[in-house]
């Protein structure tokens, strides 16, 4: 039975991260940090089912949830086709068509849309999946989507180590996401939207919009 979401308190949401990688090969690891009161629970994990059970009892719960990956989420599309595999502005040296993030982004492909399916057939409340900030914090949707980027001193030693960071910069500037948004921010740019095809395949919007629009990236 679908649920009415607009009474959700606009509150620090449960915030995860997700640093894809083959679950195979144990390269795969989540992070989920809730603020309490007075501190921060912060678990970790590399099952990707388990963090899909953990993540639909959070929705489930009528918590607001911020997740995030960590894999290039959407791309430019210019009208001029020598620029197609340019980096995205913010980028730096870490261009999402080359190195690390081209593999990343094949891997994200996957798994993200893995991960939408499966928490469809968890969830037992309706989601409401969105890219806009402002939409999110004022409960027009349940599950707020974002990229991760971490990159330099802030790799850690295993992928847990990498999502865990991802998190925890989210967190460290929350509340002004909209103003920490690292890649393309403001743009105005034609964008193809990877995830927002893999919430559309798995049922978790139907706003075909969404292919239309970016993320907000969260350096760490």
């Amino acid at each position: 039975m679908a649920r009415d979401i607009s009474s959700l308190t606009p509150v620090t949401p449960v915030i995860w991260a997700v640093d894809v990688g083959s679950v195979k090969r144990k390269r795969f690891a989540w992070c989920r940090i809730r603020r309490e009161e007075r501190d921060s629970v912060v678990k970790d994990g590399d099952d990707i089912l388990d963090l899909v059970k953990r993540l639909a009892d959070d929705l489930s719960a009528r918590r607001s949830v911020a997740l995030g990956f960590e894999c290039p989420l959407f791309v430019p599309v210019p009208k001029d086709p020598f620029f197609l595999t340019s980096a995205r502005e913010g980028e730096n040296n870490h261009p999402w068509s080359a190195g690390a993030g081209c593999a990343a982004l094949a891997t994200g492909l996957s798994e993200t849309a893995w991960i939408f399916e499966r928490t469809r057939e968890f969830v037992n409340v309706d989601v409401q999946a969105s890219f806009v900030w402002h939409d999110f914090i004022a409960g027009k949707a349940n599950l707020f989507i974002w990229e991760a980027l971490v990159t330099g001193p802030a790799k850690g030693q295993s992928h847990r180590e990498d999502a865990r960071a991802a998190a925890t910069s989210f967190l460290t500037k929350y509340p002004d996401v909209v103003e920490a948004d690292a890649v393309e921010r403001g743009s105005d740019k034609p964008f193809y939207s990877l995830v927002g095809a893999a919430l559309l395949r798995s049922g978790l919007t139907r706003d075909v919009s969404i292919l239309r629009q970016k993320c907000i990236v969260i350096r760490s």
